[in-house]
């Protein structure tokens, strides 16, 4: 780890806040400042004397399993250098596209294969470059734009958003603007550590669904068409099995300016791809997790009569969704639940799919759409097919009406069984929707309650094959 470019550091001298970071390369004996506007990352680096001085520009490596498809990298002019990097992972094609303008000259030493390559321009997939000044230079400043669109827009973006060199300037807009967020809610506590906690939590809940669009209101839509201004602001990284239970209502309770253009976005998503977002990443909908979960976020905005998008537009995109084939849909409509040894994971998906087919039937209701209410309604109630009243658990059921075995309510096998990064105990509880008809299948108030305190006391093992995404 220590070959290359790889450097220590220190807790000590490091400091990040929401509008600030900061930290101090020991190997390299140098300090690395970032800020941000909302489109153009602010970069300082503070050098030691008279030593070579590189910043690397890696077009190859990420996190995970993300690949590069196609990388170019180029230097513009003796203070700037454009590039892209497209790729496939999590998200199947993600297209970034950045302008770097330094405030030194610069020059731009380009390697392939982690060859030296001569002269100004490169493309490729294993594509980087060394961004080098001059020996003298004690500090280096780089504004970074980026853009779903193009190297051009994100250089508009730059000067659109910071103009100037004024790196305090920036720190202290930013950091105003996570105040006015932050501040929303207040918390009056005398425990540091614990107003720390969650003011790190309200900050995590904020950085997503993330803004995708550039100062000039173009955006690339899920069909990597580029479109001009849609009047709102589009939106990416929708994380909705993550986020629809609790993130999305925060929202609409204390970011409600914002929960319309969400909608709005995945509106669009759906006009492009033929189905709302399940989940939605840097302009490609990974298609990951389970259920549509978009869906009960659309109807617990439209039932909180939310306004700024259409609600009869929005509908007809959830009962399409939901009566489309996606991930064993198809099923739900045929049979009224999904055969565990047809689709994995069929009970996660099953009583997903009820919790979404609620909110299209309340929403329906509300629209004076009778039939429509009616179905979905009996659709919602679904979950109870999946429901064993002798092991008192929701289990796999097969085509034939048989269960599925062997079943152990603990046990878990990483996305390869009835559940999904979960178990049978875990799953007992998704029926947010119908919680009366969950204690009467449980047998009463008495039961449920019984039941509920045993979930906290169950000691057994989750298994080998148990989901790393497992906790509690």
């Amino acid at each position: 780890p220590l070959s290359g470019y790889a450097s220590y550091y220190s807790k000590s001298d490091e400091t990040a806040l929401p509008g600030y970071y900061g930290v101090v390369l020991k190997t390299h004996r140098t300090k690395v400042e970032l800020t941000a506007s909302d489109r153009v990352a602010f970069h300082r680096y503070t050098f030691p004397k008279n030593v070579e001085k590189y910043v690397m520009i890696n077009l190859k490596d990420a996190n995970g399993d993300d690949r590069p498809t196609d990388t170019f990298l180029e230097q513009v002019n003796d203070t700037t250098v454009s590039g892209y990097r497209c790729s496939s992972g999590w998200s199947k094609q993600q297209q970034i596209y950045f302008t770097a303008v330094f405030s030194e000259p610069i020059r731009l030493a380009l390697f392939h294969d982690s060859i030296p390559v001569q002269g100004n321009v490169l493309q490729g997939i294993d594509v980087k470059g060394n961004v080098i000044v001059a020996s003298d230079v004690e500090k280096l400043d780089v504004k970074v734009g980026i853009s779903p669109v193009s190297m051009e827009n994100a250089a508009a973006n730059i000067r659109q958003e910071i103009a100037d060199w004024n790196f305090e300037r920036v720190v202290d807009e930013t950091t105003a603007k996570w105040n006015a967020e932050l501040s929303k809610l207040q918390v009056s506590i005398t425990d540091t550590v614990a107003k720390r906690i969650f003011y790190t939590a309200l900050y995590h809940a904020f950085i997503q669904p993330a803004m995708f669009n550039d100062c000039n209101k173009e955006y690339r839509g899920t069909d990597k068409n580029v479109y001009g201004d849609p009047g709102f602001t589009n939106y990416t990284v929708f994380s909705l099995w993550d986020t629809y239970r609790a993130a999305h209502p925060l929202y609409t309770l204390v970011q409600p300016e914002r929960v319309p253009d969400f909608i709005n976005s995945m509106l669009a998503i759906y006009e492009q791809q033929g189905r709302l977002p399940v989940w939605h990443l840097y302009g490609s909908d990974t298609n990951e997790m389970i259920g549509i979960q978009s869906v009960p976020v659309i109807a617990d905005a439209i039932l909180k009569n939310m306004k700024g998008f259409n609600y009869e537009r929005a509908y007809q995109a959830m009962k399409a969704s939901m009566m489309s084939d996606y991930k064993g849909l198809s099923y739900v409509t045929k049979l009224e639940y999904i055969p565990a040894d047809k689709e994995k994971e069929s009970v996660a998906k099953g009583l997903e799919y009820a919790i979404a087919d609620w909110g299209v039937a309340q929403v329906a209701r509300k629209l004076g759409k009778v039939d429509d209410y009616e179905y979905f309604s009996k659709r919602a109630l679904a979950y109870q097919k999946y429901w064993d009243k002798d092991t008192r658990f929701f289990r796999g059921k097969n085509q034939d009406g048989s269960w599925l075995t062997p079943f152990n309510p603990v046990h878990s096998t990483h996305r390869n069984d009835a559940y999904c990064e979960g178990n049978g105990w875990q799953y007992t509880w998704l029926i947010p929707h119908d919680v009366e008809g969950l204690i009467s299948l449980l047998g009463g108030d008495d039961a449920f309650v019984s039941k509920l305190d045993s979930l906290f006391s169950v000691n057994a093992d989750l298994g080998d094959a148990a989901s790393p995404d497992i906790s509690g």
